[in-house]
């Protein structure tokens, strides 16, 4: 199953493309209000302003996609996701990536959008797949697949490469092509766990040989 695939995201007119085999893409994740209480305040504040300079501070150190998570206390993600992602969009045309497990604040962005966004992200919970593969499917979106489910994130390769083959089966069975699923294999701290890479890095192979997928 070690085949080249080809994942690619866009946004109104520059595509971006993700493969084990091409360039690094590069995901820019500033936006993102967990630990950083003045972006926590605009957003709760419906002010746009930070959102706008992060996106053309980021494109200019390099990023080729931009990660929007408005996900804060008190912030009404339904309408601010939607804002936020309006802001990135005119601020610059690189695809985005859209951060929520709120499914109608995820509709509601993607409704809008124009291109092909990444999803970020859904897990091996049911109740996960449920709710974020059928908007990913209507919307015409990729996806990140994150190896956990609701016992958490396996210590054993073979269980998070279990749970890659099931969100890559559920996709494919709703009609997204399983090039538009990107697996997460997920990285914990070494220095709480030292054999936490070994298993991220074995899990990575495994997926790649079985399942075929960009990571």
């Amino acid at each position: 199953m070690d085949q080249p695939t080809t994942t690619t995201l866009s946004s109104a007119t520059k595509k971006v493309q993700i493969s084990r085999h091409g360039p690094t893409v590069l995901i820019g994740e500033r936006i993102n209000p967990s630990g950083r209480k003045k972006l926590a305040a605009a957003l709760l504040a419906g002010d746009m302003s930070l959102v706008e300079s992060e996106v053309r501070a980021q494109i200019a150190a390099g990023a080729d996609v931009i990660d929007i998570n408005v996900g804060a206390a008190g912030v009404d993600e339904v309408r601010i996701l939607p804002l936020a992602v309006q802001t990135a969009m005119a601020a610059a045309d690189i695809p985005l990536s859209i951060d929520t497990t709120n499914p109608a604040a995820l509709q509601a962005a993607l409704a809008l959008y124009r291109g092909k966004a990444l999803v970020n992200s859904v897990n091996g919970e049911e109740a996960s797949l449920e709710r974020i593969l059928p908007l990913v499917k209507e919307y015409g979106a990729a996806v990140i697949g994150l190896t956990m489910d609701g016992e958490g994130i396996p210590k054993d390769p073979l269980k998070r490469l279990k749970i890659a083959e099931r969100i890559v089966e559920r996709a494919v069975a709703l009609g997204i092509p399983r090039e538009d699923v990107i697996i997460d294999c997920l990285a914990l701290t070494v220095g709480a766990d030292q054999q936490a890479a070994r298993v991220t890095l074995e899990a990575i192979e495994l997926v790649a040989r079985e399942v075929g997928v960009n990571q």
